[in-house]
Parts: C-alpha cells; structure tokens; sequence
C-alpha cells in the first residue's frame, strides 16, 4: 500500500525538473535574441538581421515566466498568481507588437507607416506596452518578495523590463541597444538560476520560511 503512494513522486519531480530546464533553455535562448541583436545595433543600427531575432525572442520568454513562477511555488501566494497571469497577458500581447514591428513595420517606408497605424492601432499598441510593463512590475516584484531566485536579476526585471517596454519604441540609439542588453542579460540571469535549481524541490516554502 505504502509503495503504491509513495511511487508517483518520482515522476512528478522529474517532470518538474524537465519543465524547469526546458523553460531556463528557452529563458537562455530568448536572452541572447535580445542582447546580441542590442549589442550589434550599437554599431550598425537595425537591420533586417537584427530584427528577425527580436521579432522571435518573446515568444521564447513565455515558457520562461511559466517555470519561474511554477518555481517560486506557494511562496509566491495569491500576488504571486495574480503577477504571473497579468505577465503572462502582458507578453503575449508586447510580443504581438515586438513582431510586427520588426518583422512587417520595419519593411515599410515612414509615409505608410503613418497612413498605417490609424484607428485603434496606437492606442492597442501603447496599451499592450502598459500591460506588459505592469505585470513586469509586479512578477518582478512577486521574484522579490518570494526569495527564491536571486535578488538583483529579481529587482532588474521589475524595474529595466518595464522601462524597456516604452523606451524601446524610441529612434535608435546607444541607450536603446544598451537596454536591449541589460535586459538580455537579466533574462538569461534569472534562466541560468532556474537551471541550478531544477533539481530542487518545486515547492520550497520549507526552505525559505526562515527568510519570511
């Protein structure tokens, strides 16, 4: 009897294991999709090929989220659950944007970009950088509270990423790219500390209660 209940828990931590590796490769991928295109830009503007990279880069962010906030478990608490869901919409809807922007705005010419984005458009692509810079704030804030994942990649994410989602629509410039890389870099920070602790429990509210 005591096998038979025992017997899962294996599965469920190796499962947990694979799920937090996948999401820190992905988290490792979408990081140099940021950084390296910012660091190239610095010398030689946007171009077609850094822009290919940053269209894609999102989308590998979003497995990421999942498996930092599946990491912090119950420590995270009822903020931390509602933090990962407006993150996790904000994303979705910033990496809408970032794609066609770099991979269909990028092609037009400035005259008709303008005849364009008429209507709504603006007004939906402000708000999706609004909501993307809000659930960044308080997921990043959840990362903080929670103790789990380290603290200064913790505070980068809720502090540079929300900065980034309206900074990044400015004219090229050496503080655009530098951005692109500091944010580059905390994403791959927070997916590399993912990695180390994939191993560990799910769950570590028993851990971290001295720290609470």
């Amino acid at each position: 009897m005591s096998s038979s209940i025992t017997s899962p828990t294996p599965t469920l931590a190796s499962t947990s294991a694979f799920t937090f590796r996948a999401g820190a490769l992905c988290g490792l991928l979408s990081g140099l999709l940021i950084a390296l295109p910012g660091l190239v830009e610095a010398f030689t503007g946007e171009t077609s090929a850094t822009s290919v990279p940053l269209a894609l880069s999102t989308a590998f962010a979003l497995p990421l989220l999942t498996a930092l906030h599946r990491r912090q478990g119950p420590v995270g608490g009822r903020f931390g659950e509602v933090a990962h869901a407006v993150n996790l919409v904000g994303l979705g809807l910033f990496g809408g944007a970032a794609f066609a922007a770099n991979l269909v705005l990028f092609y037009f010419d400035d005259d008709v970009i303008e005849e364009t984005l008429t209507g709504p458009t603006i007004p939906a692509l402000i708000g999706s950088a609004a909501v993307f810079a809000v659930g960044c704030a308080l997921f990043g804030a959840a990362m903080i509270r929670a103790r789990v994942l380290p603290r200064i990649p913790s505070w980068g994410y809720a502090v540079v990423l929300p900065l980034f989602a309206f900074l990044t629509s400015l004219p090229d410039s050496l503080l655009n790219s530098a951005l692109h890389v500091l944010v580059g870099v905390i994403v791959m920070w927070l997916a590399a500390a993912l990695w180390r602790t994939a191993g560990g429990s799910e769950h570590p509210a028993g851990v971290m209660g001295a720290y609470r």
